[in-house]
């Protein structure tokens, strides 16, 4: 099997400080003070019963729980910091190790523009299965999150039949937010075995993730509850992601919002903790701020890109890996707005170093999928990457030899030490360097190079197929789901 290139940050040059080391105490002391005084809804009788064998104040009838701040931080202790996201091929295994920065489609979407008519319609199971096959091909994206639902599937099984259109069209790790009731978590576990080939093979690098939604503030979904626990049983890493957004299900102020979606995210990673030891975990945000004006998500803007920052501080103070939401705009096409938030949403959470960045693809805050957007949002990415390195200063670069050899007045095209560097200078797709009389002529731009792009991969890339053998145990255990 032939290398594949994956595109991820790594060894960065760049820092940044959003909260001081005396902030992000004085935010978890008022996070166990919330779990503690206020508490956390957990409508899951199994979640309730594991809260009260370990000593939690369990409301059975109201399903709140209040625990004690040493019962959270003990079970915290047990979570792994570090390890691996395992993939169909394992050349793009991708490590959890707190320095290297993983980009990941958007999801779980429920429209789309047409690659071919440009028209908005519902999303739909090829769907799924188009943009899987040109994530596969992207270099910059590095995992996926299953990117629209599967609306002509049945609806009781619609998340397994979106793992195994990914799972047929890219060799890549899977995560879902779209495994959250017993049964879909149980078939996963099933069909992830399958893929793996046995249970060691399947704990020792897991092919796919599960993301759960919290229902903030302070709230968590029943059976996302208990789809998480299965995963946390099998071993397969899990995830809480709060969506608190000031004003509306956070206070208006950032440092309250913080505080809310941090009690929900290490409430629900303690109850994992408690029942599997050890289990692995990730923290999981993508809190924003309300519209004063309508009380609207806003997917964007300068608390977004604050949170996106803040919250890598608060999982590295809980040394867990973190899934961050970033390029999520708020612009219904892909324009100046789209451009602006995800670049900067993106930088922040980049030179913190979150360990998983989400998503490429989406507008209108996550609800409309465009191949036009995915792409332009990688190369806004690689242009990340890029300045995350820094500048390198050693002997090589400083370019002594070839700064004497051209003198004053001279130019450097012809130098040999040009052509061995000239590639490691950054080179658009989608940037317009046209000379303007040649723009002007043209009338394409960027929208249009980038879906020109996503074409001609639709047309040309083939996946690495899956066993035919496992496809048709993967549609067994669906078809054994949708009768149940």
């Amino acid at each position: 099997m032939s290398h594949k290139h994956i595109k991820t940050i790594s060894d960065p040059k760049l820092k940044l400080e959003v909260l001081t080391k005396e902030e992000v105490l004085r935010i978890h002391e008022a996070t166990l003070n919330i779990i503690e005084n206020v508490g956390v809804r957990f409508p899951s009788q199994r979640a309730l019963d594991i809260w009260q064998a370990h000593g939690a104040d369990v409301d059975r009838e109201k399903k709140i729980v209040r625990a004690k701040p040493q019962l959270i931080e003990d079970a915290l202790k047990k979570c792994p910091p570090k390890y691996v996201l395992g993939a169909r091929d394992p050349q793009q295994d991708l490590p959890l190790d707190g320095n290297h920065v993983c980009l990941g489609t958007d999801g779980c979407g429920v429209e789309i523009i047409d690659i071919e008519t440009g028209e908005k319609r519902t999303s739909r199971l090829q769907d799924v299965r188009d943009i899987s096959r040109v994530a596969d091909a992207t270099e910059e994206v590095a995992f996926h999150w299953v990117p629209l639902s599967a609306q002509d599937a049945p609806v009781e099984a619609r998340g397994l039949h979106e793992l195994k259109a990914v799972w047929e069209n890219s060799t890549k790790h899977v995560q879902t937010e779209s495994i959250y009731n017993v049964e879909e978590a149980k078939a996963s576990m099933e069909m992830l075995e399958i893929l793996a080939g046995s249970k060691e093979e399947m704990r020792k690098r897991p092919m796919l993730s599960l993301m759960q939604c919290t229902a903030p503030p302070l709230g968590h979904d029943g059976g996302s509850l208990d789809a998480a626990l299965i995963a946390a049983e099998h071993g397969v890493p899990t995830g809480f992601m709060t969506m608190s957004a000031c004003l509306t299900t956070g206070p208006a102020t950032m440092a309250g919002t913080l505080a809310v979606g941090n009690a929900e995210v290490i409430a629900a990673t303690a109850l994992l903790q408690l029942a599997y030891p050890g289990a692995p975990v990730f923290y999981a945000a993508a809190q924003t701020a309300s519209d004063p004006r309508s009380g609207a998500y806003t997917g964007g803007g300068p608390e977004d890109f604050l949170f996106g920052a803040a919250t890598n501080v608060l999982s590295d103070f809980y040394n867990i890996p973190l899934s961050m939401g970033s390029f999520a705009t708020g612009a219904k096409e892909p324009n100046w707005q789209a451009g602006l938030e995800g670049s900067l949403s993106t930088f922040m959470a980049s030179v913190v170093m979150s360990d998983m960045l989400l998503g490429v693809g989406f507008l209108h805050g996550s609800r409309i999928w465009s191949y036009a957007e995915m792409m332009m949002d990688c190369e806004i990415f690689s242009i990340i990457e890029k300045m995350m390195h820094g500048i390198v200063v050693d002997e090589e670069t400083l370019a002594m030899e070839a700064i004497a050899a051209v003198g004053p007045g001279g130019h450097y095209l012809a130098q040999k030490h040009t052509r061995n560097h000239m590639r490691d200078l950054f080179l658009p797709q989608f940037l317009d360097r046209r000379p303007y009389t040649q723009w002007e002529d043209k009338g394409d731009d960027a929208r249009d190079w980038a879906t020109a792009k996503a074409k001609k991969i639709l047309h040309e890339h083939q996946p690495d197929p899956l066993d035919e053998k496992i496809s048709k145990e993967f549609e067994r255990i669906i078809k054994s789901v949708e009768k149940s």
